[in-house]
């Protein structure tokens, strides 16, 4: 599985980058951009390279592990897909290329759509000397119309992208990512409610379409889950001293809590049962809530028996789990 920071490569791109940047002018940047997007804002707010620059310091480590957890997961179930075309929609500084990149070795063709130009310009200066991202292709323009305009891929990534559209162009944005993609389809999104709303939406959209869910869930049915709850999961990452000094944060790590979904043309051959939040363990059990092909299920495992107890006590809130 891939890790969940970033890439040696990356880290040496952005650190030649901000090389002469006023961290207290980042910062303030950074806060300001964080709380439009948080009210529902989109990138039209980052509009210069210290914009950018900010940006790629506050959240691309975050939703670098975000989509890297999602791209483990699909692995995990689709162990033989290996892509060799991707089209990262509304990629921003290149974030899920990069983790695309690291996840398939068999990718090739990259091509990278978002309106942004502070933004482009970010990540073709630091995809600029990739080993893996060197040849790739950023189309600029609104998402519908470079995508539109795009050939179809192997795999496509919309992260942290259809929260900036309203209903009728995210149905629209949806429908179009499905038409241009070959075999899977990735969408991930903030791990709140709103963010788990919009997967939803997308999902029963694209199954309606004659999509299959590969992950999270167990199955194609309805999710099983009702307010206040909702399925979401967490990451933990490491913080650069960069990222620390943006954020004004003490602790080395943070934990970014996302909700996804992939979906693919055919059906998946086994789908394991989702851990839904982090199991309680004790001497006497494991308990955890999963959801499963037949929906959810709160599973006590005791410890008597002790190979499946050893083996439940190995499970983590995200972890895909075989049914018996």
């Amino acid at each position: 599985m891939t890790a969940p920071d970033l890439p040696a490569e990356l880290k040496a791109a952005l650190d030649t980058k901000l090389h002469g940047l006023s961290r207290h002018d980042a910062a303030e940047r950074s806060a300001l951009i964080s709380k439009t997007y948080r009210d529902g804002g989109h990138s039209g707010a980052i509009k210069s390279e210290t914009d950018a620059l900010a940006y790629a310091l506050a959240r691309m480590p975050a939703t670098y592990a975000a989509v890297t957890a999602s791209l483990n997961a699909l692995r995990e179930i689709t162990p033989h897909f290996a892509p060799t075309s991707l089209l990262d929609v509304g990629a921003g500084p290149g974030t899920a290329s990069w983790a695309a990149a690291e996840a398939f070795s068999s990718l090739k063709e990259f091509t990278l759509l978002d309106a942004n130009p502070a933004l482009r310009a970010l990540a073709l200066d630091l995809g600029r000397d990739s080993t893996r991202l060197r040849e790739f292709a950023y189309q600029r323009g609104e998402a519908r119309v470079a995508l539109a305009a795009s050939e179809a891929a192997d795999l496509v990534v919309a992260s942290y992208v259809i929260a900036e559209l309203g209903d009728t162009e995210r149905s629209a944005l949806t429908e179009l990512m499905w038409a241009k993609t070959r075999d899977t389809l990735l969408i991930v999104e903030p791990g709140t409610p709103s963010g788990y709303a919009r997967i939803i939406a997308a999902r029963a959209q694209l199954i309606a379409s004659g999509a299959h869910v590969a992950a999270p869930c167990p199955h194609d049915g309805v999710c099983p889950l009702t307010a206040p709850d909702w399925c979401h999961f967490t990451q933990r990452l490491p913080r650069l001293r960069a990222h620390k000094q943006i954020k004004g944060a003490e602790l080395p790590f943070e934990d970014e809590k996302f909700s996804y979904v992939a979906l693919t043309r055919a059906p998946v051959a086994q789908h394991p049962a989702r851990v839904l939040m982090q199991p309680v363990v004790n001497k006497v059990e494991v308990s955890a809530k999963l959801c499963t092909r037949d929906g959810l299920a709160l599973t006590r495992i005791p410890s008597r028996a002790k190979a499946d107890y050893a083996r439940a006590r190995r499970w983590r809130w995200g972890d895909g789990v075989v049914e018996e």
